[in-house]
């Protein structure tokens, strides 16, 4: 079925089936890069879209815990080949795309981050310069990139990207859920429904 947007979280404890209960459909990633790089090829390559909306949760010790918080850069925190000269987060021989991925912002009223993605649960200071962490994010922003497909991307900090994160991660998704939830309905179910009324 084609449609303009889709959205994509990586698992269903970050929505709590609170966006099933609204009718909204959300596809789910899974953890880490290599899932959520498959899941959004397929996504895209499925529903045609052309904007595809992640929501999900990250960690930081620089935004406010319960805040929302705009990606617009994506970065690798795990991707480390400086023995061979490169840089902390640069992928070698990948000329096509950036180490630092940059998106247009969608939202005004955000305050707007830097995410470093990693395949491990980050509790402690990243290698990568970044301002909040998650396991998903760069992965969706590189396949968007390659397949021209605009990605809109807000996380809700669960943590402060420490040694007691794994607790805090748990104990806030249910609050996380319902405001990325408000924020979905207000910004993307209201504008896919004039659009359908208006075609």
């Amino acid at each position: 079925m084609q449609s303009d947007i889709a959205l994509i979280m990586a698992l269903p404890n970050e929505s709590k089936g609170l966006f099933e209960q609204a009718g909204i459909q959300v596809h789910y990633s899974g953890i880490g890069k290599i899932n959520a790089a498959f899941k959004a090829f397929e996504v895209i390559q499925k529903t045609g879209c052309k904007t595809l909306i992640n929501l999900g949760s990250a960690g930081s010790s620089h935004f406010d815990a319960h805040s929302l918080v705009e990606v617009i850069t994506f970065v690798q925190r795990d991707m480390d080949v400086s023995p061979l000269g490169f840089a902390v987060g640069v992928t070698p021989m990948d000329e096509d795309i950036p180490a630092e991925i940059h998106v247009q912002p969608h939202f005004e009223h955000l305050p707007k981050g830097i995410c470093g993605t990693g395949d491990s649960f980050e509790t402690g200071q990243p290698k990568v310069s970044c301002n909040l962490v998650d396991m998903e994010a760069y992965a969706l922003a590189k396949v968007c990139q390659k397949l021209g497909v605009r990605l809109i991307s807000v996380k809700y900090i669960t943590d402060g990207a420490n040694d007691t994160a794994h607790l805090d991660w748990e104990e806030n998704l249910l609050l996380g859920a319902q405001k990325l939830l408000a924020l979905y309905q207000a910004h993307f179910q209201m504008q896919w429904f004039n659009a359908v009324v208006c075609n």
